[in-house]
């Protein structure tokens, strides 16, 4: 069973919290520092067109996030989730140091998506083995998790996007595999503060999670209700996913990026996001705390609708400006404004989204459930992929209507899986007593 740390770091959490924040927060600095290069990349050094770029780009991404489907499986059953993490970085590292050559570059990609099959799903399911279960710091956990995610997508862009458009592509690629380095190190020098895995990776603790020894039936319920929501963020991911996608190559060659003569560079823009995250993680945290606190705080399938609106509400904002506003004449700030609305959205969905695939996690399969929630990510950077092959036959306008019209089609879905989404919340906190003996 986890050994549930006790010390304090950062922000009042866990030091084995600091640990995974940091190893993440490398990892995603190298994996957004790539991907923020990539279109670019594919179109102005290895000269594919616009229709070829995106659907690679998509197909990338998407196995970026199916591979965590058999990773996960691999964790919870051979390797354990240490090994599986120190590995899954490993093969990572030396993918990004791949790119470095262009005859290598599906090879590269190829490899970043392997070993991010490992390393993704075994990573966030340690987090709940820092707590005990009436640990109040337990709520609070992936928010600031999620933190950590977005500080390393907010150095990705200055530091390799600048590097890859002033110095050359290659050097960009080779400071996003020295940043998958240091999460490598971080994690291996840490691990005293993680909790303890068994000695076996193919037993199953079934003492550390009483409250999900379900019936047949029970668990059945927990698993359509789980499908149902990853199939409605798939469909929201298809909008969200044209960040590094669409919106980059809008950001290129539909706004107006000067400013006093200095004209922004275009990758700057992939950061806004993160900084956001970082900046409105805080006040909605607050938020949503003196919302429980009153007993007004929205369900977790409610604040995913409202989240999955949000993004629509950017996308139709961005249809307005690219309509009424000359082609190449968009203001920088309007795409400035966009990133806000688009990130308050991502907040309500995203981190509640992960929290709760973690909480309603059957005993024994932590980072396979990890792994389905980032299912939904394959599926919809697949379809962010295959819709993005739409950007020049409709043109900014109507594309942005399309994002907006499939963003606010996922918040109505969400908004009906809130019903069946709490009843089986509610199961999850029963003690095993009250739920009858287990069935295998």
């Amino acid at each position: 069973m986890a050994t549930i740390a006790r010390s304090r770091d950062l922000f009042g959490q866990p030091r084995g919290l600091t640990v995974l924040f940091l190893t993440q927060m490398w990892e995603i600095f190298s994996y957004y520092g790539m991907r923020s290069l990539l279109v670019y990349y594919m179109t102005k050094q290895l000269l594919m067109g616009q229709q070829q770029a995106s659907l690679v780009y998509g197909v990338y991404t998407a196995t970026v996030y199916f591979t965590p489907i058999i990773g996960g499986v691999i964790s919870d059953r051979w390797l354990g989730r240490r090994r599986a993490v120190i590995i899954g970085a490993s093969i990572m590292a030396f993918g990004h140091f791949l790119m470095a050559s262009e005859s290598l570059f599906y090879f590269a990609l190829a490899a970043i998506a392997l070993g991010n099959g490992l390393f993704l799903p075994s990573l966030p399911s340690q987090i709940d083995g820092l707590y005990a279960k009436d640990d109040p710091r337990r709520g609070s956990a992936y928010n600031v998790y999620y933190v950590g995610i977005n500080v390393g997508g907010l150095l990705a862009p200055l530091v390799c996007g600048t590097l890859g458009e002033v110095y050359g592509w290659h050097y960009g690629f080779g400071a996003a595999g020295i940043g998958m380095l240091a999460g490598l190190l971080i994690y291996v020098f840490g691990a005293r503060h993680l909790p303890r895995e068994e000695s076996s990776a193919r037993s199953v603790d079934t003492t550390a999670q009483p409250a999900v020894a379900l019936q047949r039936h029970e668990l059945w319920q927990r698993v359509r209700v789980l499908f149902a929501i990853g199939l409605t963020v798939m469909l929201f991911r298809g909008a969200y996913e044209q960040l590094g996608n669409t919106i980059a190559l809008w950001a290129d060659t539909g706004v107006d990026r000067m400013v006093g003569g200095f004209s922004i560079p275009m990758t700057w823009f992939q950061s806004l996001n993160p900084l956001l995250v970082i900046v409105l993680t805080p006040l909605f945290v607050a938020h949503w705390t003196r919302q429980a606190r009153n007993g007004r705080e929205p369900t977790p399938a409610r604040k995913m609708a409202m989240g999955a609106a949000g993004v629509a509400c950017a996308y139709l904002l961005l249809a307005v400006v690219s309509a009424t506003v000359p082609a190449g004449q968009a203001s920088w700030i309007w795409l400035a404004l966009f990133f806000l609305v688009l990130t308050s959205g991502e907040l309500f969905i995203l981190p509640i989204g992960l929290g709760l695939f973690a909480r309603l996690a059957p005993a024994g399969h932590g980072a396979t459930t990890i792994a389905a929630w980032f299912f939904a990510t394959f599926g919809g950077s697949l379809l962010a992929g295959v819709l993005g092959t739409y950007w020049t036959a409709l043109g900014p306008s109507s594309f942005f209507v399309l994002m907006g019209a499939v963003g606010i089609a996922a918040g109505v879905l969400l908004w009906l899986l809130d019903r069946p989404t709490r009843r089986v919340e509610a199961v999850a906190q029963l003690p095993a007593a009250a739920l009858g003996p287990a069935t295998s």
